[in-house]
């Protein structure tokens, strides 16, 4: 006899373990049509993310450089013309004008705007192009290359909707955000992504090395826009993309804004890059090997490999096989995020180093201060019949070091090569550190002027660059 469907059901019900059995089934079910659903009024169909945006594109700049390269022969035959002719030079290459093109964000009504270094960088003349159309020029207050940050003050009186910086230490991988500049120069344009990754490290672009990763379409132009939350605030400054065709791939970094909060209130107390802490020691990254030797489990932190006398960490007691660990109760993978960490403290007061020594947790407290300019700069620039002439050499302070992001304190840097001089035909480039001449060892700019000063037939220039030790020989 067939039994009726729901005398069926009925049955089954009343067997307890395929009952118990079925019953998880069905919740099971049920939650994927709870979590499955349509939407429910015309309402949930017109959710967008335009409210957010609508908060934010007044404050989204485009930024646009430009800088005239004057042609050196034109400028001699021009004044060539003028003094015995009263015309101009004839038939002469033109002056080239170098330009570019990318996006900033106002941080301030006052008219502040930041925006990357490298949209700016060499460039003498800037305008901003507002969100209703308006050209303001911009005068550059602060230039960061190590940050990949500049700030820049509109031209002229005004009041200009500011973004509200938000804490990118709140950011979590998962969380939406949108991605505002001007790709390709189209226009200001709106992508949409995910927070890929945070403190990603070794791409490349900036000193501190500790970007937000995000699949926000970031192509050419969006360099200087903004990484906006779901409210509307600013957390990250686009700044790079990894690419192999020069589009979007679906990887893009953003500096996090609490670098943008100390670069503006840099620009603010009117420095001309940011005012960043001295350390006084050299870090490397702690290995797997080293790691297991000191008991560290899992490797992590920053070992501290030499100490400066009478420095910051000398004087708080820092010493060498210590390994920071945190900086004002913030953990740290590496020297990067402990060169971010600590950049960010500012220059004034002390703060809290967690370190290792010897499986022991400690806390040091680090003052906060400047880099001295110890010895001082003592400038000198060779003239004559020498392979230096036409370059700069100072002195290698802490402040140098930090400026120019050398590794190394003895001998004399070079601060300028000027175009076209010997020194740049026979190759010295800045940032050359000179180490010795014909074999004579030099520690100051002094050093180098008597040197020079006494003339040689035959020069041997040992140069340290990039951490690679050069010799050359050059003629008199």
């Amino acid at each position: 006899m067939r039994l009726p469907r729901y005398a069926l059901a009925a049955l089954i019900l009343a067997i307890p373990g395929i009952a118990a059995a079925q019953a998880p089934a069905r919740q099971e079910n049920r939650a994927v049509e709870t979590a499955r659903t349509v939407p429910g009024s015309a309402t949930d169909v017109q959710l967008s993310f335009a409210p957010v945006v609508r908060g934010v594109t007044a404050s989204v700049v485009n930024v646009y450089g430009a800088r005239v390269e004057k042609n050196r022969r034109r400028a001699v035959m021009d004044e060539f013309f003028r003094r015995f002719f009263g015309e101009q030079a004839p038939n002469m290459a033109p002056d080239r004008t170098q330009r570019s093109l990318g996006s900033g964000v106002i941080v301030d009504a006052s008219g502040l705007v930041v925006t990357n270094h490298h949209v700016i960088e060499n460039m003498t003349e800037v305008k901003v192009a507002l969100n209703d159309r308006r050209e303001v020029e911009a005068e550059i207050l602060l230039r960061d290359p190590r940050a990949d940050l500049a700030v820049l003050r509109l031209k002229g009186a005004g009041k200009y909707r500011a973004i509200e910086i938000g804490d990118a230490d709140g950011l979590e991988v998962g969380d939406l955000v949108l991605a505002i500049g001007n790709p390709f120069g189209v226009g200001q344009t709106v992508t949409q992504g995910i927070v890929s990754g945070l403190a990603r490290t070794n791409v490349g672009v900036t000193d501190y090395g500790y970007f937000i990763q995000t699949d926000a379409a970031i192509n050419p132009g969006n360099s200087g826009g903004g990484l906006v939350d779901m409210r509307g605030r600013l957390v990250g400054v686009n700044s790079a993309i990894y690419s192999q065709s020069g589009g979007s791939v679906g990887i893009g970094f953003a500096i996090p804004a609490n670098m943008v909060k100390a670069v503006v209130a840099s620009a603010k107390a009117g420095a001309k890059t940011m005012q960043r802490p001295w350390l006084g020691a050299s870090l490397q990254r702690v290995s797997a090997d080293i790691a297991e030797g000191l008991g560290l489990d899992p490797p992590s932190g920053a070992l501290v490999v030499a100490v400066r006398d009478k420095s910051p960490a000398d004087v708080a007691g820092l010493k060498r096989g210590d390994v920071i660990l945190e900086v004002d109760g913030r953990a740290i993978d590496d020297p990067d995020a402990f060169g971010w960490r600590f950049a960010l403290r500012g220059i004034s007061g002390e703060t809290p180093l967690g370190i290792n020594r010897g499986s022991v947790r400690r806390t040091l407290m680090v003052r906060l201060q400047g880099p001295p300019e110890i010895p001082a700069r003592e400038p000198v620039a060779p003239r004559g019949r020498t392979p230096f002439t036409g370059a700069t050499f100072v002195n290698i302070s802490p402040a140098v070091a930090d400026e120019m992001r050398l590794d190394i304190s003895d001998g004399v840097v070079v601060a300028d090569v000027e175009e076209g001089s010997t020194a740049e035909r026979v190759g010295l480039q800045k940032n050359d550190i000179v180490l010795a001449i014909n074999n004579d060892r030099l520690a100051s700019t002094k050093d180098l002027d008597r040197t020079v000063r006494a003339g040689a037939n035959v020069w041997q220039v040992t140069i340290n660059r990039g951490g690679q030790t050069l010799t050359s020989v050059f003629g008199g």
